[in-house]
């Protein structure tokens, strides 16, 4: 059983262009630490952001099958690492939406699971979009994914997941050890809400944190906040990209979470479960 992994998280300005996001992923992935095993994560909406309104349909392929997600599994394989791919949109029983998946790929190519969002960013927000409605275009989600890797549990979610802790408490009964929670935040949410919510994720789970952000302008005029961060179950940032694309990645022993859990048992203590309600 691995306990020590490398987690490392890419903070990319994604265009609307598939293949330019893929060229920006290969380069941020020619950064990354030797070290391994090691979980990367990419933010929400990596090989798509900001684009025309159907451009998700457009690049949508079946779960598990499709050049573009060939084209990702082959980057895990060649850089023996597992990938989490953010979101991409894949393909539903409704011809009119999506579905926006993360894809865990091994590091010999295989999707090894798969999550579907949950919960839709449907929100009037003060910022130059104002209005967002990811509902008109995307099927939310039926499931929870906790992934089973060597040595690790890891709970896949996704940016506005994170506003919703029962689905994190529902994650930690389930074992999880690293909560991956790509996203592409608005500057406006992201500087009133961002590190609360994820510390707080770390810190009520006692879990490693991985969130890899989107930044900067993008081709619609969109911004993001960036500040991918990497975060230790005692709620304490490890690692904070800031603005501007790149990578940050930090080596974390699995033992402290067992060690923080067995100190502060908060679980057990838990009294607010069904036979409550």
């Amino acid at each position: 059983m691995t306990l020590t992994w490398q987690l490392t998280a890419l903070q990319m300005t994604s265009a609307a262009t598939p293949a330019e996001n893929l060229m920006q992923i290969r380069s941020l992935l020619a950064q990354i630490p030797a070290a391994r095993p090691q979980l990367v994560a990419l933010p929400e909406g990596a090989m798509c952001f900001d684009g025309a309104v159907d451009a998700n349909q457009l690049l949508q392929e079946p779960l598990g099958t499709g050049s573009w997600q060939q084209q990702l599994a082959a980057l895990a394989a060649e850089f023996s690492i597992y990938l989490l791919v953010g979101t991409f949109p894949t393909k539903t029983a409704d011809n009119e939406k999506f579905a926006a998946s993360s894809l865990l790929f091994a590091p010999n190519g295989d999707l090894v699971a798969d999550y579907q969002k949950i919960h839709l960013f449907d929100a009037d927000v003060a910022d130059g979009t104002g209005s967002y409605r990811e509902s008109n275009r995307t099927a939310a989600g039926q499931k929870i994914t906790v992934a089973d890797l060597p040595g690790l549990k890891l709970g896949m979610a996704v940016c506005y997941d994170m506003r919703f802790p029962g689905l994190f408490q529902a994650m930690r009964n389930e074992g999880m050890t690293v909560l991956a929670l790509p996203s592409a935040f608005t500057t406006v949410t992201g500087a009133a809400h961002w590190h609360t919510l994820l510390r707080a994720r770390a810190i009520e789970t006692q879990s490693f944190v991985l969130a890899p952000a989107q930044t900067g302008c993008h081709q619609q005029g969109r911004q993001t906040y960036g500040h991918s961060l990497i975060i230790d179950p005692w709620g304490t940032v490890l690692a904070d990209a800031g603005e501007a694309p790149g990578i940050i990645s930090v080596a974390v022993d699995l033992r402290e979470v067992s060690a923080l859990r067995a100190k502060m048992p908060v679980q057990r203590h838990n009294r607010f479960t069904s036979e409550f309600l």
